[in-house]
């Protein structure tokens, strides 16, 4: 079977691989975009409860984790939020705002991939699905051996994301490829992934699965303030998520259920102006009546039936402090099978950060999720894609 030619070859359907070729073909270059899934963009399908969170009106290099913090600031401001948001609009994609900055479709994450195909046929993009790569090699030219024949080019890009959610196709084979090219990677971690734990609090969580409160979640020097939500292995939500990236097994993680109140002032004056209440009385004001209920289980079960005014203040202050203060140590995660992004990942000081190129091996591009830069949750990791993308697009 004869090879086929191509100026470009993209190895990844997903968003960073769809916004290169987009940018790639618009400046004439013959792109093909392999990808093993039956259809591109499945992760972005399932994005943001199926809306799809595409960028983040908030953006820099903070809301990034990478062991070179200032990688990701030249891509960042050469295809900046306001660019996508400017595409989105031409295509008259209904969206909207929700809170931190976060943007979302108002109808389905299926706009946003309809956008980027329409993009991608009117530059002349040809999308290969359901083809595996096998072998790639380099003389000159690289040379891709693939389930569905020999191809050839001068450029070849690695947009095969991270190792999280394996459901979704993620098979790791970017880090495959950065190994045979002498290139090195971080060690990876799933980012953005619930926690879970063991008994007792694995039952506790159990029982109270499906609640969501706002709470201040905080690990190290790090701290989030987003709902949090029991499940029945552990714990979820935004602020779990986001606190995730920064947490490392055996680490203690403080959440405050009462982030807007100091419980200690809350409980004394409860004290003076409500001796007969229950302590359970007052914090179910202001916390679920089932939360409340394991923590009385937990804290002050052998005096449950006591009136505030029959509690020492020390003892109040104590209560207090835990609720605000909620020291838990996770047994884990979830891992890759729930976890939204990999941290860690190829190298960063092995990339050009103008053109995503390695800075080993010519004409060979790494881009999304593969690379150790890892957003927070909202936007972030979306608006890498099309960033990093979109600077190996102009270099291709």
């Amino acid at each position: 079977m004869a090879k086929k030619n191509y100026d470009v070859i993209i190895i990844g359907g997903g968003a960073s691989g769809l916004m290169c070729a987009i940018t790639a073909g618009q400046r004439g270059r013959h792109v093909l975009v392999i990808e093993r899934s039956k259809k591109p963009g499945r992760k972005i399908l399932m994005s943001g409860g199926g809306r799809c969170n595409f960028t983040n009106l908030n953006m820099g290099a903070e809301y990034f984790l990478s062991q070179n913090p200032h990688f990701c600031k030249s891509a960042l401001s050469r295809y900046t939020q306001w660019d996508f948001i400017s595409l989105v609009e031409k295509y008259s994609i209904p969206y909207h705002q929700r809170d931190h900055g976060r943007l979302f479709c108002d109808h389905s994450a299926k706009d946003i991939l309809s956008m980027l195909l329409q993009e991608c046929d009117q530059a002349g993009v040809e999308i290969l699905p359901l083809c595996e790569v096998s072998r790639i090699e380099f003389n000159d030219r690289y040379q891709i051996s693939t389930t569905n024949g020999q191809f050839s080019t001068e450029s070849l890009v690695t947009a095969t994301g991270g190792l999280s959610i394996p459901r979704m196709g993620s098979t790791g084979f970017g880090y495959q490829i950065a190994d045979q090219f002498g290139l090195s990677v971080v060690p990876k971690a799933a980012g953005l992934v619930p926690f879970t734990f063991t008994d007792p609090l694995l039952s506790i969580f159990a029982r109270l699965s499906g609640i969501a409160i706002t709470a201040r979640v905080s690990t190290g020097n790090q701290s989030f303030l987003e709902n949090i939500l029991f499940t029945h292995r552990g714990l979820s939500g935004p602020a779990i998520l986001q606190i995730s990236n920064y947490w490392k097994p055996g680490e203690i993680v403080s959440i405050d259920l009462l982030p807007d109140q100091n419980c200690e002032t809350l409980l004394i004056n409860s004290k003076q102006t409500h001796p007969k209440s229950l302590l359970r009385s007052i914090l179910n004001h202001h916390l679920p009546k089932s939360l409340v209920n394991e923590l009385e289980s937990m804290w002050w079960k052998e005096t449950s039936g006591r009136k505030l005014a029959d509690f020492p203040d020390q003892f109040l202050i104590e209560i207090a402090q835990k609720i605000n203060n909620w020291e838990l140590k996770p047994s884990g995660t979830e891992g890759y099978k729930t976890a939204e992004v990999t941290i860690g990942g190829i190298d960063t000081n092995e990339l050009s950060s103008k053109t995503m190129e390695s800075r080993k091996q010519p004409g060979l591009y790494l881009i999304g999720e593969v690379v150790d830069v890892t957003g927070h949750l909202g936007g972030y990791n979306f608006q890498w894609a099309w960033s990093s993308g979109y600077i190996a697009g102009l270099s291709v």
